[in-house]
């Protein structure tokens, strides 16, 4: 039976004009005015398609949580909320909460080019490739239906990188993030998992 799995990327957690910052799982920042906007249109916009949702995952910090509320607050039937710890944030080590520019002085321009294309992470930082591998795999073998999840940027790239089709297919992205409040599309049919969206806003 077919499997569609909704792959959010949280809201916004800078408001316009401030400098972004490299979070990650030891900052636990809450949503901005826009992200919540950005929530909030997707669920509507979900909810217009009238797509349901089946089951609802996000990771365990507040900026995926209130993501994942917003958008279900514009369901008629939402599921219950599962939250897991496969999906939370990597650890930047040193650059965790530096602005991007210390960043780069730091790592190189190169390293974080192979971190966006290829999701092979800096030197210092906690990434848990295999575990988070073997979560997107769990969750392709689980039933059919329709699931919602919403996770962070460093944590959703790892579901192109789990299977060899998606993997070929992701290798066409110019980049294997996803912005703020933008989500992929991932289908199982037939036993064979396709790449139907990336990095889409609505």
């Amino acid at each position: 039976m077919a499997l569609s799995v909704t792959i959010v990327r949280h809201g916004d957690t800078f408001d316009a004009g401030v400098a972004p910052r490299r979070i990650g799982a030891r900052t636990d920042l809450p949503l901005v005015a826009s992200g919540r906007a950005q929530a909030q249109t997707l669920g509507a916009a979900f909810a217009a398609a009238g797509q349901a949702f089946d089951r609802a995952l996000t990771a365990p910090l507040a900026r995926s949580r209130e993501t994942l509320a917003l958008i279900l607050a514009a369901q008629s039937a939402p599921p219950p909320v599962e939250t897991a710890d496969w999906l939370n944030e990597i650890d930047h080590g040193p650059d965790e909460d530096m602005p991007e520019d210390a960043v780069v002085a730091r790592i190189g321009a190169a390293a974080i080019a192979a971190w966006d294309q290829q999701a092979q992470a800096p030197d210092g930082w906690t990434v848990d490739a295999a575990q988070r591998v073997a979560g997107w795999n769990a969750l392709w073998a689980s039933g059919s239906g329709n699931v919602l999840l919403v996770t962070s940027n460093g944590a959703a790239r790892f579901a192109l990188l789990s299977d060899p089709t998606l993997r070929a297919q992701a290798a066409a992205l110019p980049t294997l993030k996803l912005r703020t409040g933008a989500f992929g599309t991932i289908v199982r049919e037939q036993g064979r998992l396709r790449l139907h969206d990336w990095n889409r806003r609505s």
